[in-house]
């Protein structure tokens, strides 16, 4: 894989794929439809989809490609290929609340090594550069020709006074029990992916989740917290947290800045 090209066309997708996102949020109206597994999808998500999966296509033909709205992708064996969440936080994005992001990524053996996070609505961009460091691009963004970047690093945690960051739509007792065990600064809710970025920001040192997630969910913001020095183990055995699992599911995992004291569920 060249890297450098996989980066500029991942962030270049990612913008155009925002752009079409922001013209359907900013409408009077859009159609919510019910998947089968009763999530939602918007016309939004589709188009989105339709975009960033034609062009990647176009610039790697030869790399396998897994997408949340092509349930047909779903059914490969591979541990080398491109995953795609193109709107991330579809109920945040219903309830107009501003939370959701575009996520494209590489995994390559199983290990997410490149990703893009855009959140649109934040005007917030987050990537991996052409060497595997993860930035985030200051606005106004244009999607043939990048902006000044800021390297990102996670933070150097206290462990007697952590910052979390904990899921604004699916929060639920067993995670409030397992940030109970923490000594905890300060809290803050976030939606999509973004999530993983306020860790490699070092705006938060820890996310927790407890909950059901798919590997298009989590692939993006784990590249990019791993470019910051971030790390993403499962909840159950703190072992790295890998890709191409049968179905794409993730077990729970704990999302981290290292110097975190991790606790046992």
């Amino acid at each position: 894989m060249n890297y450098s090209e996989l980066s500029t066309v991942m962030r270049r997708l990612a913008l155009e794929a925002g752009e079409k996102i922001m013209q359907i949020y900013n409408s009077d109206d859009f159609e919510v439809k019910t998947k089968s597994d009763a999530s939602p999808v918007t016309e939004a998500d589709e188009a989105a989809d339709a975009l960033i999966s034609a062009g990647l296509r176009a610039a790697f033909p030869d790399t396998a490609l897994v997408t949340e709205e092509q349930a047909a992708s779903h059914d490969q064996d591979v541990a080398t290929f491109l995953i795609v969440d193109p709107l991330d936080g579809t109920k945040e994005f219903v309830n107009r609340r501003g939370d959701f992001t575009v996520n494209i990524a590489y995994v390559e053996d199983g290990v997410p090594v490149r990703g893009v996070v855009y959140a649109p609505a934040k005007e917030r961009l987050f990537y991996t550069d052409s060497v595997g460091g993860s930035v985030e691009e200051t606005g106004p963004f244009d999607p043939d020709t990048p902006g000044e970047t800021k390297p990102l690093r996670v933070g150097k945690p206290d462990n007697s006074a952590l910052m979390v960051v904990a899921s604004k739509s699916h929060r639920d007792a067993a995670t409030d029990d397992y940030i109970g065990k923490y000594a905890v600064h300060d809290m803050t809710s976030a939606g999509s992916s973004l999530k993983f970025c306020l860790v490699a920001t070092g705006e938060a040192d820890l996310y927790p989740r407890l909950g059901r997630t798919m590997e298009w969910d989590t692939a993006a913001g784990h590249a990019v917290l791993a470019g910051a020095g971030g790390r993403v183990v499962r909840f159950d055995d703190h072992t790295p947290l890998d890709y191409g699992k049968a179905g794409f599911a993730n077990p729970f995992f704990i999302a981290y800045a290292p110097g975190v004291d991790l606790k046992e569920g």
